[in-house]
Formats: C-alpha cells, sequence, structure tokens
C-alpha cells in the first residue's frame, strides 16, 4: 500500500515536524510545521502530511511519487484531491492514528472532511468529524472485553466502530449521515477491518428488534437553539431540544442490549432551576420500567450558558468578533433563558442490562471534575475492573467481606500535612495515580488498613489490631471502616484476590 511505503505514520510526522511544532498543530497552528517541512525534502511523508494534515496544495508531481499505486484519478475517483493543471488540491484530511490499548498498540489511517488547519470561515452542515477529543475520550472508555456484537451509534467516520472491531466478532455502525458512513466504510477498507456492518438511520431504528452485548455512542449530543438561521451539524446535533437525544439513547438502550451487555457513552445534561443534570439522568433511568438497568454516571465538567455557547459556536468554525457570532452566541442564550437553563454538565455514563430481575440493582451517579490518571491502555480497563469488582464485593455480607483479604493497588499514594512542630498529620489525603485519579481525604485509621493491605492478613484481623492500638471499640470501628473500604473496593483502590 502507498501509505505504509511512505511511512506515513505519527511517529515519522513527528519526527519531521518536531515536538514543539506538534503542540502547535494541537492549537490548530500549522505554520511551525509547514516551516518546518519546508527545510526539508519532500519525502511522500512530508507531501502527505503538507496536502492532508497541513491543508496546503502540492505538484502532481509530488503527489504520484508519495502515492504511485493509487495516483492522481485513484484519489479523485476517492474524493480525496482535485487536480487543477500541475497543482493537487486536498478535499479531505487523511492523516495516520496510533494507540494502545487492551490488544496492544496499532496504526491506523482515518479520513474526515477537512478541518481548521486546512479551511476557513463556518463548517458545512454535513461536514464529517475527524479523530478529536471526544472520539478519544469515548475510544478510552470502551470496555474491551471480547464480546459477540457491539452496536455503535453516530459513527461518524467511524473511528468508534475501528475500535471495537478489535474485541468483537462483528460490529453494526449507524449514522443519520449517508456522507459519514461513506467514510466510515472507506476507512474501514483503508485499514483492512471487515467485520464492521454500516447502516443508515436515526438512533435505534436501523436496528429495530436487534439486541447487542456492547453499545457505545458519541451521539450528537450538543444542545443547540431551534431557532431559524442557526446551523445544524449533523456530526453533532440530534435535531432534539435540549438533552433529548441523550435520554433517547438512554431509554432506549436497554431494548437493544442482552442480558449483562454494557453502554458507554459521552453525554452533556442541563441544570434547570431547582434540578441538577445529574438527578435528570437520574429520572431519565426511572423511565426503564422493567428497572433493568445498572448505571454509573460521571460528571467531568460543568459549564455556564456563556461558555457552553461560545464553545460549540467556535467548533462550528465561526469566528469570534464577527456579526455572525454574536447573533449566534444571542441564539444560544435566549434559548437557554426560555428553557430555564442555567448550566450544561459533560460527562460519561456505563450502563449495564441486568441478566435477571433478582440481582441487586446498582446506580452510582458522582461529579469528578479533576483531571484523570494515567491510564495508558484507556479507562475502559479500569472501568471494567471496577464493575467486576463491585460485583463480587456486593455480594458479601459484612462478615464475609470482613474475612477477605485486600491488596492495595501499586498507584495508590498517601499525602500527609502537618502543623508546624506536631507529630500528628491534621490531613492524609489518598491519591489514586491511575483510573480517575481520585484524590480522598481519610483518617489516620482507614490509613493505617490500608497501609496493612498487602494480601495476607483478613480485614477484620487488620480491624482488631487497630481497635487496641487507638484503644477504640472494635465492632464499632468495623462499623465505621467497612462502607469506607467497600467504596475503596468500588474504586479500583483496593482489590480483591481473585481481582
Amino acid at each position: 500500500m502507498d501509505l505504509t511505503a511512505a511511512a506515513y505514520s505519527v511517529s515519522t510526522l513527528t519526527a519531521l515536524w518536531g515536538a514543539e511544532a506538534e503542540a502547535a498543530l494541537h492549537r490548530n497552528q500549522r505554520v511551525p510545521a509547514l516551516r518546518q517541512l519546508a527545510r526539508q525534502p519532500a519525502t511522500p511523508a512530508a507531501t502527505l502530511a503538507r496536502l492532508f494534515v497541513l491543508g496546503s496544495d502540492v505538484t502532481r508531481s509530488e503527489f504520484e511519487g508519495a502515492v504511485p499505486s493509487l495516483g492522481v484519478a485513484g484519489a479523485e475517483e476517492l474524493e480525496l484531491v482535485s487536480a487543477a493543471g500541475d497543482s493537487i488540491r486536498p478535499l479531505r484530511d487523511l492523516r495516520p492514528y496510533s494507540f494502545v490499548d487492551a490488544d496492544g498498540a496499532c496504526s491506523w489511517w482515518i479520513v474526515s472532511d477537512l478541518g481548521e488547519l486546512a479551511r476557513h470561515g463556518a463548517l458545512d452542515e454535513d461536514h464529517v468529524l475527524g479523530v478529536g477529543g471526544a472520539s478519544l475520550s469515548l475510544a478510552g472508555l470502551m470496555v474491551q472485553t471480547p464480546v459477540d456484537s457491539v452496536l455503535d451509534l453516530g459513527t461518524g467516520c467511524g473511528i468508534q466502530a475501528l475500535h471495537a472491531a478489535r474485541h468483537a466478532r462483528r460490529v453494526v455502525a449507524t449514522d443519520i449521515s449517508q456522507r459519514a458512513l461513506a467514510m466510515a466504510q472507506l476507512n474501514a477498507d483503508l485499514n483492512a477491518v471487515t467485520n464492521i456492518e454500516f447502516r443508515l438511520g436515526s438512533l435505534f431504528e436501523p436496528v429495530a428488534g436487534e439486541r447487542f452485548d456492547q453499545i457505545v455512542s458519541n451521539p450528537p449530543f450538543v444542545i443547540t437553539p431551534r431557532q431559524p438561521g442557526v446551523p445544524a451539524y449533523e456530526y453533532r446535533d440530534g435535531g432534539l431540544v435540549g438533552d433529548e437525544i441523550v435520554r433517547s439513547v438512554i431509554v432506549g438502550s436497554v431494548d437493544h442490549l442482552t442480558p449483562g451487555g454494557t453502554v458507554q457513552m459521552l453525554a452533556n445534561w442541563e441544570y434547570h432551576v431547582g434540578t441538577s443534570g445529574r438527578d435528570r439522568v437520574a429520572a431519565w433511568l426511572q423511565e426503564d420500567a422493567a428497572g433493568a438497568l445498572d448505571s454509573w454516571v460521571i460528571e467531568r465538567e460543568v459549564q455556564s450558558p456563556d461558555e457552553y455557547a461560545e464553545t460549540w459556536i467556535r467548533d462550528g468554525g465561526t469566528r469570534e468578533g464577527t456579526e455572525r457570532f454574536d447573533e449566534l452566541y444571542a441564539a444560544w442564550l435566549e434559548d437557554f433563558e426560555q428553557r430555564g437553563v442555567r448550566s450544561v454538565g459533560f460527562g460519561y455514563v456505563y450502563l449495564r442490562r441486568r441478566r435477571d430481575s433478582a440481582s441487586t440493582s446498582w446506580n452510582r451517579h458522582e461529579r469528578l471534575l479533576t483531571a484523570q490518571g494515567s491510564n495508558e491502555t484507556g479507562l475502559g480497563m479500569h472501568i471494567a475492573a471496577c464493575v467486576a469488582a463491585h460485583d463480587a464485593q456486593s455480594n458479601l455480607s459484612d462478615e464475609a467481606f470482613a474475612a477477605t483479604t485486600l491488596v492495595v493497588t501499586g498507584d495508590v499514594t498517601f499525602e500527609q500535612h502537618y502543623w508546624p512542630g506536631s507529630d500528628d498529620p491534621t490531613a492524609i489525603i489518598l491519591r489514586q495515580g491511575g483510573g480517575f485519579g481520585r484524590s480522598i481525604p481519610i483518617d489516620t485509621a482507614l490509613a493505617a488498613l490500608i497501609g496493612a493491605c498487602d494480601g495476607d492478613l483478613a480485614i477484620a484481623a487488620i480491624v482488631g489490631a487497630l481497635s487496641q492500638m487507638l484503644d477504640v471499640d472494635e465492632s464499632a470501628l468495623r462499623r465505621q471502616l467497612l462502607p469506607r473500604v467497600r467504596d475503596l473496593v468500588d474504586d479500583g483502590i483496593l482489590t480483591l484476590p481473585a481481582h
């Protein structure tokens, strides 16, 4: 393949233009990278990078030398470029993408519409987005346990379907955009991925009556004013009012999951006067009449109406300081005011269909606004481990749980604060290096218990020793500590022997 022969990879491009230019690209500034490439020979990789990543025209001879098998005619047929005399102009973004997941390191090439680096002005409403921050977040959240079937709801350029195809026998990817599906199919073909089926349609319509072991979705959840003149971008706007698209995915997922099947999705939710966003999510979950869904909802960010409007108007390519920007800004603020929206939350949703009605329900809704920990293979493995640990310990009575041995994970550290001259800490903070990077205030007794969790002594034995050291009632100390220890197991900070 031409791209392989050209060594068109993330590592090659980073080496070509250097770390500083790479950082500038992440800020949507291409000049440093262009300057670096201008100082080097026009290698095939450099030609492809100038054309498809930086959005600069190249000569016909340069392009033919970079992709001799495909050639100009083949690239035009795929709608990758447009030729005018000796000049080759990019029509699409085509760039290398690399990652590490549970199966190891992998690299692909991803086609999407041209982004901000290569075009000016507002985006077209049928714009197909490439791999951005939200895509990376969802790919990292994806639980990578081998399954038979996965549904990628709202596939866009197909990046989540490609990730799912690494651990699923078959993947069904849907979208309301025929252009997006065509580009997603091209990406599957380009990377020799053959176990994805692409279907056109809204929400669950293309999979009516079908069930899946896993649903992943970065739905078009952006809250857009329903006013004339406000663009509705297909890649981010589901056509419904407010956060209704998120409610529809959550409520509808229960009928499309196999027993034990899971959902991992990104979502927005509105805060109205007197109602929090997480309360809205909890209310949506109560619409599941069978009560079949477990849930773990993690709020990662909260924006004011002003911040939210600015973020998404810029995302559509409209520049600040223009009359058009001000018009859209006013439309957004008016919509929020009319509907009583005081802020918007963003976060992660994990759902699971319980295997039977006798299973104990589990609903964990929390706010974690700080930076997550270090997770080379993504948060999905951490989430799966936490859920499995919760299942294991929730089935144990307090007596049985106290009889278990626990091990503190290797990424946990303690931070202690002292008043000058004091021998006893005034504050102890437990910090998690991986996972969600939790920082948890703890007391001396819990810190001592955690420090003793090396897999040798049962919890009950540790509590017994601590009660003597602290000269407190052992039963009271156990009642105090066991719930907090259970929470730390749920957080992935303490692990059960089998996990």
